[in-house]
């Protein structure tokens, strides 16, 4: 009876009593994907009461002032208050699972807040010039740069921009990608040299690959200020960054691959070209594209090796060669606001190619059983 009865009064012992009810609780599986009334509460109450809080005292008690400041404050003051909150309810590992949930999802929305602030802000600018259908027709020779923005457009600047990165883009792919062949392929000591020669050049200023193809091409070779030795500038500031990619895209590929392959006879290269290179696809499209997508915006190497034009060429080693990125610097550094207009409609245009070709890029890079 005695046992029967302290078995009874024990509330850890009891089927229905609070001690079994909060270990179920706490046992409970949680869902990590899951976002219950619950969260959404303690997010919103956080926000507003910390906005509330650092208004109070940010702009009302102390001396501060400054919207940067304010939002840095405002940010802090919500993580403290949604941590504090939380921790009231939950255990301390859904309140650290709960905070770093915060602290990145505030980092990628700063992140993603400047990039759309920044095409915002182009697109805001340019699109007094850009709406005009002379400005895509037209070259920079059919106006001046205080005419109206319904005369002269950047067609020259469109152009070459497409000839100088198609001829980079010819230029430093084979070699990229053989680049990373040999390195993941083939090894060996020179290999290893080969890989840090790469990831040395990665880092390589834009500058300095226009001034060794200004010392190379033009003044040893006597070679003149063209499309051309745009492109082969652009090439070179290309080429490490697709050997590098290539090469963490082309290690990835299961070692499986390569041993069925070679042991159905075929030989090393045949297994590269028919089984590596194909399974990568998606993967060398990425590293082509970071290759366009680093040599599509750069000013330096195009104005020491390309010059300045405002006619129309579409000859790469004759004569000089307007670029977007030039025509962009030109146009913003001029003073005029009707010019400044055009630069930022060019930048809109700069960021329309971009989208473009990655769009191209990601639909070629597609398997075939995607397609299917």
């Amino acid at each position: 009876m005695t046992i029967a009865a302290s078995a009874g009064s024990s509330p850890d012992l009891q089927p229905n009593g609070a001690g079994r009810a909060d270990d179920d609780r706490w046992d409970r599986p949680r869902a990590v994907t899951a976002r219950t009334s619950d969260y959404w509460l303690t997010l919103g109450g956080s926000l507003i009461g910390s906005l509330g809080l650092v208004w109070l005292l940010y702009a009302q008690i102390l001396p501060f002032s400054g919207t940067i400041g304010f939002l840095l404050c405002w940010y802090v003051a919500y993580l403290a208050m949604f941590a504090t909150v939380t921790a009231i309810v939950h255990r301390p590992m859904i309140v650290i699972d709960r905070l770093w949930t915060a602290i990145i999802t505030g980092a990628a929305g700063v992140v993603g807040l400047a990039l759309v602030s920044a095409v915002g802000y182009t697109v805001f600018k340019g699109w007094a010039a850009v709406h005009h259908v002379d400005f895509f027709v037209k070259s920079e020779a059919s106006s001046s740069p205080t005419a109206p923005l319904t005369q002269g457009g950047i067609l020259n600047a469109i152009v070459g921009s497409l000839i100088e990165l198609g001829i980079a883009t010819a230029v430093s792919v084979p070699l990229g990608i053989g680049t990373a062949i040999f390195m993941v392929e083939v090894g060996g000591r020179f290999a290893r040299v080969v890989r840090t020669v790469v990831e040395a050049m990665t880092a390589l200023p834009d500058i300095l690959a226009g001034l060794f193809i200004y010392a190379t091409l033009i003044l040893a070779l006597g070679v003149q200020k063209s499309g051309f030795a745009a492109g082969m500038a652009l090439s070179v500031m290309m080429l490490p960054i697709i050997a590098r990619s290539a090469d963490v895209a082309l290690r990835v590929v299961p070692g499986g691959l390569r041993e069925a392959s070679l042991a159905l006879g075929a030989s090393q290269w045949r297994t590269v070209w028919r089984v590596v290179l194909p399974t990568q696809r998606a993967g060398l499209a990425t590293a082509v594209i970071l290759g366009m997508a680093r040599a599509v915006g750069e000013t330096a190497p195009v104005l020491i090796t390309s010059g300045e034009s405002g006619f129309l060429n579409f000859n790469p080693v004759n004569n000089e060669m307007q670029s977007l990125p030039l025509y962009i610097y030109q146009s913003v550094r001029s003073g005029e606001t009707l010019f400044i207009e055009r630069g930022f409609g060019a930048g809109i245009v700069l960021l329309a190619m971009v989208l473009i070709l990655f769009g191209t890029a990601r639909f070629l890079s597609r398997s075939k059983v995607a397609r299917r």
